[in-house]
């Protein structure tokens, strides 16, 4: 999503002082990417204890590292006509291999009952250069500032009521809308009304029916960024905290079971409000569902204002603790679905992007930048197709499936070493997959390592067997 200005002090005090006014703001958090240089040499990533993996159909554990993939300008006839083939084809030669596709409802369902044919092809089109490079590809229903009655994306004007509320913008500093009484009255009505719920429902299952057999498609993120309307004497925590337990937890329960209607095998990926980014656990309660993903984002306030990070400020440490609760209370694996800051080239993001990827890496199965794009902003690459300043940090060789029990695995990005151990598993897929970015790459390994495409390697290993891989990257 895009971005706020919004200043820390004003999101401190929002955090702090009960909110008699429904228009007091706050700022979006931000998401922990997977890696970067930390120190001469980085320590192996124990995973957080408690937290599930993420599996495939044939219970490899997965790790999915890519980015968002939008077009949030263009609508209508135009909508999605800023995605290309190129993406997918340049996420994987970096060496990514998942994709969070935005869509929007007001795109898909213009008219109440009427379901946009076109734009189900275009998606479908999108979802086919996915597969064509084997990128994993969650579905997102995106909302920001609920929808194009406030002038952005999301939830279709027919179904936005706001009782006659009044509604500012902010320019330069959007994410405040939120907080206008009428933004926050439509997040209500959606919630809770009969058939506001069954429109919702309903949207969900005509994507799940058209596209539950997709290869690219490994799931469904049921709705961006959840926010809702604060109660006088409510400080923002407890408003998020009420939110979660009393209106997201029925309203995901609801879509989890109209994406079963029609597929049985995708994961269902649920997020908190966007508060949890300022280290506040989350009150959703247990989504009645055998395939949950835990799908927190991960912004810092004073970041995302323009400041720099500020390595002893304990962020991300309180972060990580908020956000491991929930997958360890109900025992769903953890992707991070958005992350990343504005401004890479300030002095100490080189550290910031080291020390958020080494946590991010203990408790998730993977993450999703915000943005893969060519250009200036949020955007992961320039004109050209090169990485922004900082952003190459987050391409490094992983394990994108291990038919196994991983033991331990860690990258030294200033010796460029990559190591991996895992027990082979007795049963099922033997097949363990890594993916590279660019550049040479030598392997070894305790199987055969065969290669069959530029930036992976598959390796096959004896049922039981214990496997370590390194991955140095080749001189020159």
């Amino acid at each position: 999503m895009l971005r706020t200005t919004l200043t820390a002090s004003v999101v401190a005090a929002a955090l702090l002082t009960p909110a008699t006014l429904p228009d007091r703001a706050h700022r979006s958090p931000a998401i922990l990417p997977d890696h970067a240089p930390r120190s001469p040499a980085a320590p192996a990533r124990q995973a957080e204890p408690g937290v599930p993996h993420l599996t495939d159909r044939q219970g490899r554990v997965l790790t999915l590292r890519g980015w968002n993939v939008e077009d949030k300008t263009n609508q209508g006839e135009k909508a999605l006509s800023a995605i290309t083939e190129r993406h997918f084809r340049d996420l994987r030669a970096h060496g990514f291999d998942f994709a969070r596709l935005l869509v929007f409802w007001d795109d898909l369902e213009p008219r109440p009952g009427r379901y946009s044919e076109p734009y189900l092809r275009k998606i479908r089109r999108i979802l086919d250069w996915a597969g064509r490079y084997d990128i994993k590809v969650v579905i997102d229903a995106h909302q920001d500032v609920f929808g194009p009655a406030f002038g952005h994306r999301g939830i279709p004007e027919w179904a936005t009521r706001t009782d006659g509320l009044p509604f500012t913008p902010h320019p330069g500093d959007w994410f405040a809308e939120y907080f206008e009484p009428a933004v926050q009255r439509a997040f209500t009505h959606l919630y809770d009304d009969p058939d506001l719920r069954r429109a919702q429902a309903d949207a969900w299952r005509v994507l799940a029916r058209r596209f539950a057999h997709h290869p690219a498609v490994i799931g469904y993120d049921l709705i961006n960024e959840p926010m809702g309307e604060l109660k006088a004497g409510e400080d923002l925590p407890a408003a998020a905290g009420r939110i979660e337990r009393e209106q997201l937890t029925p309203m995901y329960n609801r879509l989890a079971d109209a994406v079963r209607s029609a597929d049985r095998d995708g994961w269902v990926f649920v997020e908190p409000t966007p508060i949890v980014g300022e280290g506040v656990p989350t009150g959703l309660g247990r989504i009645d569902d055998p395939k949950v993903v835990y799908a927190p984002h991960f912004y810092n306030t004073a970041m995302e204002a323009g400041a720099d990070y500020d390595p002893g400020a304990g962020w991300i440490e309180a972060y990580e603790r908020a956000v491991v609760a929930y997958p360890k209370q109900y025992k769903v694996p953890v992707v991070v679905g958005e992350w990343g800051p504005l401004n890479n080239s300030l002095p100490h993001m080189r550290r910031f992007y080291g020390d958020a990827l080494a946590s991010l890496s203990r408790y998730s199965s993977g993450w999703a930048g915000y943005v893969w794009c060519y250009g200036g902003g949020y955007c992961a690459l320039d004109a050209s197709g090169a990485f922004r300043v900082n952003k190459e940090l987050t391409a490094e060789p992983y394990a994108a499936s291990v038919a196994g029990t991983v033991r331990s695995a860690s990258y030294d990005p200033a010796a460029g070493v990559y190591r991996l151990v895992y027990r082979a598993a007795r049963h099922g897929s033997r097949l363990t997959e890594l993916s590279l970015p660019g550049g040479g790459w030598h392997i070894t390994a305790d199987a055969t390592v065969v290669r069959t495409a530029p930036g992976r390697a598959w390796l096959p290993a004896a049922p039981g067997r214990e496997v370590t891989v390194t991955v140095r990257r080749e001189a020159g």
